[in-house]
C-alpha cells in the first residue's frame, strides 16, 4: 500500500529516480556511507550537514550524477520537515492523536482506534506491534517510525479517506524529531518510570523527552493525563486543557474510576461529565488496563463519541497482540504471552498473574545493547513473584548471552522460594517451562510479545513463540 520509492528519504532502499537523500548520522551507522548507493539508484538531491565533510570520490560521484547538495544545520529535522513537504503536508489533512507513556502505549493506541473505528470513523493506526490503514495492516520495525516513513503513511491515510489516526509516540522519536512539524489534535500519556537509560544518561532528560510532545498539541485540543502518577500529574498546570484521570478519587469533577474485577474480564466503574457508568471488557485481565480503558474513553467522550458507544467498543475490543496474549495448554495450563521488559511492567503482569496461580513460571532474558541497569531488577522481581525462572535469550544484538544472564542473575534474590535454571535456546527454554507446568499452572513468556524474530549478533531471524506453544497445544 505504501509506495516502494520515496521522494525524501534517508534510507537507500526507498531510494529510487529523484528521490532527495538525507545523510543522517546513526547510532550505527553513518549515511554519508551510502551517498554513493543513493546516487546509483537515482537520488537527484543530497542533503548534508553543515559540519559534514565529503571524500574526494564523493564529491566527484555527486558532480558526475549531477546532483544538487543541500546544507542544513540539523538532517533529522530536515528529513521531518522535506518529506512532510513532498507529500504536501498530509498530518494537516487530518486528525492525529500522539499516546505517550512509559506503559500502556499500545493498548491504549489499539483501544482508541477501535473506538474510533466502531463510531464509524474510518481510522488508522501506528504502533509497536503494526500500522493498520482501515482494515489493511502494515509491517512495523519501530514505535515510531521514521519521518520519511511516516509522511508517506499519512498521505497514503488521506488517499484512502482516513479521518483519524491513533499515533504511538515514544521518547526517542521526540528527541530524534521524527514528529517534527506534526500538530496533534489531542494527546495523552499513560505514565513515566526509569527507562532507556542506553539513550538518556539522566532519568530528567527521559521524561522531558516523553512530555515534549504535549508542546505539539493544537491549542484547545485535549491532554489526558494519569492523575495517580505524581510525575504525570505535575504537567496538568503546564498545558492548556489537560485533564487528569484519577483511582478512586472523589474530586468534584474529575475524571475518575473504580476497578471493579480485574482477573477474569475487566469490570469497572467511570465517572465522567456529569454521567455514571459501569463497563465491560471481558477480553482483558489486570487493573492497568482499566486505567488505558478510562484514559481512551476519556480522550474519546472529548472528540464527541458517545459514551454508549465507546462502552460497547470495549465490549468487543479483543486486546493487543503480545499483550497478555492467552493459550490453554494441553495440560490443564495456560500460556501468557507478553511484551513486558521494564521492572514496572514485569512487577504489573507477574503480580496479576500471581494472584491466579500457586504455580507461576516465568520464562524471560533481556535486551542486548539496551539499558543494562535494568537486569538485576528483572532478576530480583522474577525471584520474588515466580515458582521457577527460566532464564534465555531475548534479542542479545551484539552482546554475549553469559554476560546478560549474568547481570540477570546478580539481582536474584537467594532468600526466596524459586528454582532457577538457564537454557539459552529460547524454543528449548519454553519447551522446558511447558514440562515443568501442571495443571492451573501459568507459564508466562515475557520481553517478545508480538515478535517473530531475534536478533543474535547482526542477524534477524524468524523466531515465533505463538508458533512453538501453538505445536504444544
Amino acid at each position: 500500500m505504501l509506495p516502494v520509492v520515496l521522494p525524501v528519504t534517508s534510507h537507500t532502499k526507498y531510494v529510487g529516480v529523484g528521490t532527495t537523500f538525507v545523510v543522517v548520522q546513526g547510532q550505527k551507522e553513518n549515511g554519508i556511507n551510502y551517498i554513493l548507493t543513493a546516487l546509483n539508484q537515482g537520488a537527484t538531491t543530497i542533503v548534508l550537514e553543515e559540519e559534514q565533510i565529503l571524500s574526494d570520490d564523493v564529491a566527484y560521484a555527486i558532480a558526475h550524477h549531477g546532483a544538487e547538495v543541500i546544507y542544513v544545520e540539523n538532517a533529522r529535522k530536515a528529513l521531518a520537515q522535506l518529506s512532510a513537504q513532498a507529500h504536501d503536508y498530509p498530518a494537516r489533512k487530518l486528525k492525529i492523536i500522539a499516546v505517550t507513556g512509559t506503559k500502556g502505549k499500545t493498548t491504549t493506541s489499539w483501544m482508541l482506534a477501535h473506538i474510533f473505528k466502531h463510531a464509524g470513523y474510518k481510522t488508522a493506526l501506528l504502533s509497536t506491534v503494526r500500522n493498520r490503514i482501515l482494515d489493511t495492516e502494515l509491517a512495523t520495525e519501530l514505535t515510531t517510525p521514521q519521518p520519511d516513513y511516516i509522511h508517506a503513511f499519512l498521505n497514503t491515510c488521506v488517499e484512502q479517506g482516513v479521518e483519524w489516526v491513533i499515533m504511538e509516540v515514544a521518547a526517542q522519536a521526540t528527541s530524534l524529531h521524527r514528529t517534527e512539524g506534526i500538530e496533534f489534535d489531542g494527546a495523552l500519556f499513560t505514565n513515566f518510570s526509569p527507562t532507556h537509560a542506553e539513550f538518556y544518561a539522566q532519568v530528567d532528560d527521559y521524561f522531558a523527552a516523553k512530555h515534549q510532545i504535549l508542546k505539539q498539541v493544537k491549542s484547545g485540543s485535549p491532554i489526558i493525563l494519569n492523575g495517580d502518577d505524581e510525575r504525570v500529574k505535575q504537567l496538568s498546570s503546564q498545558f492548556e486543557n489537560a485533564q487528569c484521570i484519577y483511582k478512586d478519587d472523589e474530586e468534584e469533577n474529575a475524571i475518575t474510576y473504580r476497578i471493579l474485577s480485574s482477573l477474569k474480564g475487566l469490570d469497572w466503574w467511570y465517572s465522567s461529565q456529569g454521567q455514571q457508568e459501569v463497563f465491560h471488557s471481558p477480553h482483558l485481565i489486570g487493573s492497568f488496563n482499566v486505567f488505558n480503558a478510562s484514559a481512551a474513553t476519556a480522550l474519546a467522550q472529548h472528540k464527541g463519541i458517545a459514551l454508549p458507544v465507546i462502552k460497547q467498543a470495549l465490549i468487543d475490543f479483543a486486546g493487543v497482540p503480545g499483550r497478555l496474549e492467552a493459550y490453554a495448554l494441553p495440560n490443564g495450563a495456560r500460556c501468557y504471552i507478553d511484551y513486558a521488559h521494564t521492572p514496572s511492567s514485569f512487577a504489573a503482569v507477574l503480580s496479576l498473574l500471581r494472584e491466579v496461580t500457586d504455580n507461576l513460571i516465568v520464562v524471560f532474558g533481556a535486551g542486548g545493547d539496551r539499558d543494562r541497569t535494568m537486569r538485576p531488577e528483572l532478576g530480583a522481581i522474577a525471584s520474588a513473584i515466580a515458582n521457577y525462572i527460566v532464564l534465555t535469550t531475548d534479542n542479545p544484538r551484539s552482546e554475549q548471552v553469559e554476560d546478560i544472564t549474568a547481570d540477570i542473575l546478580a539481582g536474584v534474590d537467594p532468600q526466596h522460594t524459586y528454582k532457577i535454571c538457564v537454557e539459552y535456546d529460547r524454543e528449548a527454554a519454553i519447551k522446558k517451562a511447558y514440562s515443568l507446568s501442571t495443571e492451573r499452572a501459568i507459564v508466562v513468556l515475557l520481553g517478545k510479545g508480538p515478535d517473530e524474530y531475534q536478533i543474535i549478533g547482526t542477524q534477524k531471524t524468524y523466531f515465533s513463540e505463538r508458533a512453538i506453544i501453538k505445536q504444544l497445544s
